[in-house]
């Protein structure tokens, strides 16, 4: 009966230090993660940005100035990600809900900044070539962002991964509105697309403040 007895307590013990080191290697493969969404939109910021200005496109700059929230949004998870308590996953996901906040802000700003003034930035094939790649890149870290949230059961990494999801929904505006002033010529295309997008974004705004999950469509 002891022999027995024994046998359980050390099966129960083994049990639990394989979940300890099962959170352990998440945990990691969450801060990978975030690392490589800050190296990322880092660089989106700068050639955003820097694009951006060369070409005299709103669209551009506002895309860029996007990723620095971004940027603000996976330092924050990183925060989180260096402790894990509840009290920290909480102030994440409502400090990851103000920066869609924010980041409607900058729509908002820089979509009627662009329609008041009514001047057709350059034609940028380079441009067209970045939105590219930030409509390919940003759909595949959101869900990598979600499966390690799964695992940790953390809501802050998951409302980051729908951050990531924003982000390639405007990347994809940015991709229509680029391509279409380059060859059509249709300025305001841009502007107008990325107003449609912030009733979704001030929508998972407050569910990040409230503390919800956010609940809108994946890639």
């Amino acid at each position: 009966m002891i022999i027995a007895l024994e046998y359980v307590v050390s099966a129960f013990d083994q049990t639990a230090m394989i979940e300890d080191l099962d959170r352990v290697l998440q945990t990691r493969a969450g801060r990978r993660l975030e690392y490589l969404s800050i190296a990322w939109t880092s660089l989106e910021a700068i050639i955003g940005v820097g694009v951006g200005i060369v070409a005299g496109s709103v669209a551009l700059i506002a895309f860029g100035a996007d990723s620095i929230i971004e940027v603000a949004s996976s330092c924050i998870l990183l925060w989180w990600l260096a402790e894990g308590s509840i009290d920290r996953d909480r102030l994440a996901h409502r400090l990851v809900g103000g920066c869609f906040f924010a980041l409607g802000l900058y729509i908002t700003a820089d979509a009627s900044m662009d329609l008041l003034k009514g001047e057709a930035p350059r034609a940028t094939y380079f441009g067209i070539i970045y939105a590219a790649a930030c409509v390919i890149v940003m759909p595949v870290l959101a869900r990598a962002k979600r499966r390690v949230a799964a695992q940790l059961n953390s809501h802050a990494l998951h409302a980051d991964s729908h951050q990531s999801d924003i982000c390639a929904y405007l990347s994809l505006i940015l991709l229509l509105g680029v391509a279409l002033n380059a060859i059509l010529g249709w300025w305001w295309a841009d502007p107008v697309a990325a107003l449609c997008m912030l009733p979704i974004i001030i929508r998972e705004g407050i569910a990040g403040l409230r503390g919800e999950t956010c609940s809108h469509a994946h890639f």
